[in-house]
């Protein structure tokens, strides 16, 4: 509705409804790339305006498609100018800890020219220039604005923050100058070359689990301590550390923190180390969150400006590593877990007994 009373005519589409699916991320896939298509035509001929399209999350996968379909069957308009992806999803599946995401197919095959609006606090605006690299080699333009203090989906949160509902009252004002820079841009001339294939649908989500893994020298970390000094992960070799990517907003990284307290009481005394690596939030929120939220004695390590995520490849949070006494990635996962648990007490203990 605001979005409308900027002068910009907006269609709804409801495609779970109309294919009766189940109102999920997964199900987006399923939806007929010629259903986009048919859209787009009908946009274009019953209307004499510029047609843009709009999708979040993992609608951007149907959009893409679609475009790509109606293209095939079409070639070229003039007046189909572009995207506006918020947050989008084009990852095959949610990666395990420590491997690099793989995208969709149709992230590299089209040429429509996109504008992506990332929320600032999620995991995945880290891998905002891989996902850019991978838009333009259809041959599409893709720019980026980042959303600052807002987390995925902060326009419709029941937790909304404050920042989150000021972004949400923005939100149509960061479209109407996204669907401006568009309109400016030269329109594509036919579906770009290659092939968009539709591969099995990936897991986009997986139980957490303390999984092992081939060990690995676990990379650099050396960051400032919240509480100050500087942390050196070579300095505790001789230990079993838990290293542990989290942030505030993350409630899995909220709920799994006590449990992290409780397993190092667990091990207390014995040479086992837990290592909480916060990403890019200022002392001051940690501080608070830590005397209002949750109390723990284990050192919180800043990142400020992702450096240590990027190289521990981290894509989703919490996300945490097991380093043994030589220094080796053991284990690895991301989700939260309860992390006193049996389990993961025996496995930890294996580590300490090497």
């Amino acid at each position: 509705m605001q979005l409308a009373n900027t002068g910009t005519e907006v269609w709804l589409a409801e495609l779970l409804d109309s294919f009766f699916l189940p109102v999920q991320a997964s199900s987006l896939e399923q939806i007929p790339d010629a259903a986009v298509a048919a859209i787009v035509q009908r946009a274009l001929t019953e209307t004499n305006k510029q047609v843009f399209l709009i999708a979040q999350g993992r609608g951007a996968i149907p959009l893409l498609r679609g475009v790509r379909a109606w293209q095939q069957a079409h070639g070229s308009h003039p007046r189909l100018r572009g995207a506006v992806l918020l947050s989008p999803n084009l990852y095959l599946e949610t990666p395990d800890a420590g491997q690099l995401p793989r995208y969709l197919p149709i992230a590299r095959a089209s040429n429509l020219p996109l504008f992506v609006l990332q929320p600032e606090l999620s995991p995945w605006r880290w891998q905002l220039e891989g996902l850019q690299s991978r838009l333009v080699e259809g041959g599409g333009g893709a720019w980026l604005r980042l959303l600052p203090g807002v987390r995925d989906r902060f326009h419709f949160r029941p937790d909304a923050t404050a920042a989150e509902q000021a972004q949400a009252a923005a939100l149509p004002g960061h479209i109407d100058t996204a669907l401006r820079l568009l309109a400016w841009q030269r329109p594509p001339a036919g579906p770009a070359a290659g092939t968009a294939l539709r591969p099995a649908t990936g897991r986009l989500k997986k139980a957490a689990r303390l999984a092992p893994v081939a060990p690995r020298p676990a990379p650099p970390l050396v960051l400032p301590r919240l509480e100050g000094g500087q942390q050196r992960l070579a300095d505790l070799r001789g230990e079993v550390v838990l290293v542990n990517f989290w942030a505030t907003w993350c409630p899995p990284c909220v709920h799994e923190m006590p449990s992290m307290e409780r397993l190092q009481t667990h091990f207390q005394g014995r040479p086992f180390r837990i290592l909480a690596v916060n990403m890019a939030e200022t002392p001051a929120t940690i501080r608070q969150f830590l005397a209002t939220r949750v109390r723990v004695t284990f050192p919180i390590l800043l990142d400020t400006d992702g450096a240590a995520l990027r190289r521990w490849r981290v894509v989703a949070f919490p996300t945490s590593y097991v380093i043994d006494k030589k220094g080796q990635i053991r284990y690895a996962l991301f989700g939260g877990l309860a992390w006193d648990g049996p389990e993961v007490i025996m496995a930890l203990g294996g580590l300490l007994e090497e």
